[in-house]
């Protein structure tokens, strides 16, 4: 009966601890997490469960281990607010994935972001369709920031009572990373040779080809290795 109330009295002490702590910390911790608030987030937890569950470790101990903790993870979010540099090196910086309307490809796979991760993050911002980007920027927490292409920014078709045209399809991927997705092509009529045709007329080879796919509207976007962006935005 002793262990059971031991472990209710720890459990119920990691708990408000990790609330003061969360409290104290701010709410960036829970909002926009970063590096730091990620590896806070994570060993805060740890050290508290420890605290709740594991009685063969002194309790005292664990709640010095938690507070001294909470003490850096405070410590180095104060400095983060005097220091660019050190708040760079601990948050991370943003990352540039679009620039003029083309996909850094360099600077994706620097940060190990994939083509699925952007254009995922794209429909979650009801972007369908890859020309409507002008930039589009990975922040530090992790969300993609976008600024469309001045035609498609604050007046809308509707705001003209012009009817837009109703979505003919979703987007089919058609090249992604160089390749040819075949199954993307056979399952919506295309062909593979039709594909070609059209890098021809383009004067292009799916070599060329970093991203292709067409549109909500049967348009297509082509993304080429080469940019010809002299300095492209790190």
């Amino acid at each position: 009966m002793q262990a059971y109330v031991e472990v209710i009295i720890r459990t119920i002490a990691a708990f408000v601890l990790l609330m003061i702590t969360a409290r104290i910390l701010g709410k960036q911790t829970i909002s926009n997490m970063t590096f730091h608030d990620f590896v806070s987030g994570i060993t805060l937890g740890a050290i508290a469960a420890n605290l709740a569950f594991n009685d063969k470790l002194n309790h005292w101990l664990i709640v010095i281990s938690l507070l001294i903790f909470f003490g850096i993870s405070y410590l180095v979010s104060k400095i983060a607010l005097t220091s660019r540099t050190w708040s760079r090196w601990v948050s991370g910086t943003p990352t540039v994935v679009i620039e003029n309307g083309k996909i850094l490809e360099d600077n994706m796979r620097k940060i190990r972001y994939t083509m699925d991760s952007l254009v995922q993050s794209l429909r979650e911002k009801n972007i369908f369709n890859m020309e409507e980007v002008e930039y589009a920027c990975l922040e530090d927490h992790g969300k993609l920031s976008v600024k469309k292409k001045s035609e498609y920014e604050w007046v809308t078709r509707k705001d003209l009572k012009l009817h837009a045209a109703a979505v003919q399809s979703f987007p089919v991927e058609l090249i992604m990373d160089g390749k040819i997705l075949e199954d993307n092509l056979a399952n919506n009529g295309l062909t593979v040779q039709w594909l070609e045709q059209v890098l021809r007329q383009r004067k292009k080879s799916v070599s060329d080809v970093f991203y292709a796919v067409r549109g909500t509207q049967n348009q297509l976007y082509f993304d080429y290795y080469q940019d010809h962006i002299e300095q492209p935005i790190d």
